[in-house]
């Protein structure tokens, strides 16, 4: 019974780091979208920048996007409860999904505004210098930002941060092409803008749709891979009183793994020890493997498989 109240209060110390430190992330990410999009508004209407402008809306959109973020994060760290008995990990398997999708439609957003001033180059109204330093301030933070954010969220293994930091990441690009574009007004050439601008719609586009997808395969119930669950097996079946095992399932739960397995044991050894050996087998795993969060442990005798 003891090792039973000792586990969550083991584990928990770690999962209250994880869930600050990726609040923290977010909230600095949220104050430094605040300080762009308003220098951006200014510069962009003062210096007759459209540009400008729309990547401020661009730079909203991430706000809204940590806002999000923070709730799920504030989510995805409750304990499991009556309604969630598994926790709530897929909350941020849920805020990748929206993440993703939000992406795409960013990038898309991007390619029809590209399109759009294509079509009227002759009319765009001239660009003041103020609008290229701007730019490059905007890229700048935002770059900087995306690294540092990407760090702490592979050190978290957080698949949700590591999409909001690729979040920083497609504005910092969209930047990249606000610069370009200015530049290239700057310098004579209106059509350079729309050309970085659908290059880089398309990227994002792309960015997005491969965080949607990743996260509808957690959704959809997919298992580790083949080496993950190799591994597994052999930190099962290592353990003193397995005989075999079979039925081994695997799915993720946001940044963690449940698992299933049948193992098979003496058919003439008490109930008692079978469930010692059982878990035996369960604490190895997680001690082992410090992504599993739980091991449902079946116990079959030696001579029935089923």
């Amino acid at each position: 019974m003891h090792s039973h109240s000792h586990t969550p209060a083991a584990a928990e110390p770690v999962d209250q780091a994880r869930f600050r430190e990726g609040q923290r992330i977010t909230w600095i990410s949220v104050a430094v979208n605040v300080l762009l999009t308003a220098m951006q508004v200014v510069v962009g209407f003062v210096a007759n920048s459209m540009a400008l402008v729309a990547d401020a809306m661009h730079t909203l959109s991430d706000i809204v996007a940590d806002a999000f973020v923070l709730y799920a994060n504030r989510k995805g760290a409750e304990a499991a409860d009556e309604a969630h008995p598994y926790g709530h990990g897929r909350f941020e398997t849920a805020a990748s999904l929206v993440l993703g999708l939000l992406l795409t439609g960013t990038g898309a957003g991007i390619l029809i505004s590209a399109a759009g001033r294509l079509q009227s180059l002759e009319t765009l109204p001239a660009v003041g210098f103020a609008a290229i330093w701007a730019a490059l301030a905007t890229l700048a933070a935002k770059e900087g930002l995306f690294r540092y954010m990407l760090a702490i969220a592979e050190r978290l293994r957080s698949p949700m941060l590591v999409a909001n930091a690729w979040h920083a990441r497609a504005d910092a690009l969209s930047s990249l092409v606000v610069a370009a574009g200015i530049g290239g007004s700057l310098l004579g050439f209106p059509f350079a803008d729309a050309a970085a601008a659908i290059i880089v719609g398309g990227m994002i586009v792309k960015a997005g749709i491969g965080f949607a997808w990743e996260a509808m395969r957690e959704l959809m119930d997919e298992g580790l891979a083949a080496e993950d669950v190799a591994a597994i097996r052999a930190t099962l079946l290592a353990t003193p009183g397995v005989i075999d095992l079979h039925d081994l399932r695997t799915r993720r739960m946001g940044h963690r793994v449940l698992v299933d397995a049948h193992l098979q044991v003496d058919g003439n050894i008490t109930v008692f020890a079978g469930h010692e050996i059982g878990e035996d087998a369960r604490h190895r795993a997680i001690a082992a493997h410090p992504e599993v969060l739980d091991v449902l442990i079946h116990l079959d005798a030696e001579n029935d498989a089923l």
